[in-house]
């Protein structure tokens, strides 16, 4: 190990549809975080562990602040502000391609009303889509939101700003050794990713109106074999016509929703993956504490 080794946690903060989980995987140089084009994927915290000959980075993926709805909104905004003081470096994402958003705005008021002890790095994200005068106003823009922070500019797809956004979080976490293992790549089960992975095929097929209310747990996950796993998992929805929606017509959607989702496990996992889905009712589910433990999100304790 390098003497001078490097370790720390790294938060990923921003809000919903800025390409939080889409670095982290870029970084991992592999999927383990849902990914869509739609708002509020992540759901939950998810540790992502890079392991290099000179540091060791533990990005912690979080859901994208936003002004709650519900407590599962109210959950999610939670869980991405914790990660904030553990944090030894905070990437805020932001999409450069518009100006500050009002969820923008949430997020600076929280940074500067308890400015936390990591360094901040304000991601100007999606670059790309600006030409560089553009990019000049947006910054200017977004450094007034939270002015200790350092603007850095990212096309999160792209391997050279990958590179560079890397060695600045490595410059910036302390010396000292590893916290995981060189091998381990997340902090989660096989299990919650694949429910994860199923989320995200419903959101790639379903209306707009319907994965926000979708919630998946998975009852079982039997290892055949060493190539060979039996996952049965199911959607809950809040409404009866809903459940229609997911089944589709003689089950057609329900099917999609599989193949997406078995192609997706079966490329993390590295095994084939029998995969059986379930669709049922479970009203108001998002407000419910007991249905959202029972769906791995666990509140904290009613004051």
């Amino acid at each position: 190990m390098d003497e001078n080794f490097r370790s720390g946690f790294v938060a990923l903060i921003g809000r919903p549809n800025v390409g939080k989980s889409t670095l982290l995987n870029a970084l991992l140089g592999q999927k383990i975080a849902a990914v869509s084009p739609r708002p509020q994927t992540t759901r939950r915290r998810q540790m992502g562990i890079l392991t290099l000959e000179n540091a060791q980075v533990v990005f912690m993926d979080t859901p994208g602040i936003h002004k709650p709805q519900h407590k599962l909104g109210e959950y999610m905004n939670d869980v991405a502000l914790q990660s904030i003081p553990d944090a030894d470096v905070i990437l805020w994402l932001v999409d450069a391609s518009v100006s500050p958003h009002p969820e923008d705005l949430l997020i600076a008021d929280k940074l500067n009303a308890s400015p936390p002890a990591g360094w901040v790095a304000l991601v100007l994200n999606k670059c790309d889509l600006l030409g560089k005068e553009d990019i000049n106003k947006r910054s200017e823009q977004y450094s007034t939101l939270y002015p200790p922070a350092e603007v850095i500019t990212l096309t999160a797809h792209k391997l050279e700003s990958q590179q560079v956004i890397l060695q600045v979080i490595i410059d910036h976490l302390p010396e000292g050794p590893a916290y995981y293992d060189g091998e381990q790549v997340t902090d989660l089960y096989e299990r919650d990713i694949a429910a994860d992975l199923i989320r995200e095929a419903a959101l790639l097929h379903l209306r707009d109106e319907i994965p926000h209310s979708i919630g998946v747990r998975v009852d079982e996950f039997n290892e055949r074999s060493e190539h060979l796993a039996h996952i049965v998992a199911t959607l809950h929805v809040e409404r009866e016509n809903h459940k229609g929606i997911v089944i589709g017509k003689g089950g057609e959607m329900l099917k999609k929703i599989g193949s997406t989702a078995r192609q997706e496990i079966e490329a993390m996992s590295g095994r084939k993956i029998y995969l059986e889905l379930k669709v049922k009712v479970n009203k108001n589910w998002r407000n419910n504490s007991e249905a959202l433990a029972q769906l791995g999100y666990i509140l904290p304790k009613d004051e």
